[in-house]
C-alpha cells in the first residue's frame, strides 16, 4: 500500500491505517527507537506511542513523505524516553553519538540559542548538501538514526576505524562550515 492510501485511511479514521503503517514502516521505526534507547521494550512503547501520535495528528496533517513524519515522531519520543531513563546515569551507546557532535555544535539554554536553532538546522541541511552521497548517508545514519560505528562499518563494507575517521573528518568539516556561517562552535 502506498503512502497516500495509508493517509487516506487515517482521514477515513480507519484503524486499518495503523496496521498498514506498521506493516510498511514498523521495522524502520523499531530500528530508530532501538538505536536510541538500546532497550526493546522501551522501543516498542515509543513506536506504539508514535502510531497513536500519527492517529491524533492525521488529519489535519497530511505528511509527505510519511516515512519521515513517522520516524520523526518515533525519534522525538525515543529521545524523551532516553532522557527520562538516563536522568541520573549515562547510556554510553547514544551518548557517544551525541558527544561526537557536541564539539561541533555548541549547546546553550538561552533564549537566543532557541531562536537560532532553526537557523542551525537549516545550515546543517545546507552542509549536508555539500557532502557526497555516501558521506551524507553515513552522517545521517550515525547522528539521526543513531547507528553504531560497527553497524555502519558492516553496512558500508568498511572497518570500524575507517568509519570513525570518516565521521571525524565530516565533523571537522561541519565545524569549519558552521564557523564560516557565524555559529560559535
Amino acid at each position: 500500500m502506498n503512502d497516500s492510501e495509508i493517509i487516506d485511511l487515517f482521514y477515513m479514521r480507519s484503524e486499518q491505517a495503523i496496521i498498514e503503517l506498521s506493516v510498511k514502516y514498523g521495522n524502520v521505526c523499531n530500528k530508530v527507537a532501538k538505536n536510541i534507547l538500546n532497550n526493546i521494550l522501551d522501543a516498542e512503547e515509543c513506536v506504539n506511542d508514535a502510531y497513536l501520535g500519527a492517529w491524533n495528528t492525521i488529519p489535519p496533517q497530511n505528511p509527505n513523505p510519511l516515512l519521515t513524519y513517522i520516524c520523526r515522531i518515533v525519534r522525538n519520543l525515543s529521545i524523551k524516553k532516553y532522557h527520562a531513563n538516563t536522568s541520573v546515569k549515562r547510556n554510553s551507546f547514544y551518548d557517544a553519538a551525541l558527544d561526537e557532535l557536541e564539539e561541533c555544535v555548541s549547546s546553550s539554554e538561552s533564549v537566543e540559542a532557541e531562536i537560532s536553532a532553526k537557523e542551525l538546522t537549516r545550515q546543517i541541511d545546507y552542509f549536508l548538501d555539500t557532502l557526497d552521497a555516501e558521506s551524507r548517508i553515513l552522517f545521517v545514519r550515525r547522528y539521526w538514526y543513531a547507528y553504531s560505528i560497527s553497524e555502519l562499518a558492516k553496512q558500508f563494507g568498511l572497518k570500524s576505524n575507517t568509519v570513525s575517521v570518516r565521521l571525524s573528518r565530516i565533523r571537522d568539516k561541519l565545524r569549519d562550515y558552521l564557523k564560516g556561517e557565524g555559529f560559535i562552535v
